[in-house]
């Protein structure tokens, strides 16, 4: 993966994290957990984490209706040359390894 590339996610990231916090109504505590952008530059999924679960749906819901006004806020807080499509997912990554440590926890071995 290249130097640019690895910078323009990280500063997406930070980004992403601070529009959603900034956006959220604190029924639910949304983390940004990764985020990929395309080769070319032009799409990019932001992957969240939502705790608890049981707002997941909604909190998903939510971040894809505000992803025009995150688009807007790149554009203005970020110097890049095109802005990308994004596109907001669950990292179910994150969920089987809490799912996995959480288990652990429960059966500790000998």
């Amino acid at each position: 993966m290249g130097d640019r590339k690895i910078k323009v996610e990280t500063a997406l990231k930070k980004l992403a994290a601070t529009f959603l916090d900034r956006e959220a109504d604190r029924t639910s505590l949304i983390t940004v957990t990764r985020i990929d952008i395309s080769p070319d530059f032009k799409n990019s999924k932001i992957f969240i984490s939502v705790l608890p679960d049981k707002q997941s749906e909604s909190a998903l819901n939510f971040c894809k209706r505000k992803m025009t006004d995150f688009k807007k806020y790149v554009k203005d807080n970020m110097n890049i040359h095109t802005v990308p499509f994004f596109d907001v997912e669950l990292d179910l990554g994150e969920k089987n390894r809490q799912r996995i440590e959480e288990l652990s926890h429960e059966n500790p071995t000998v």
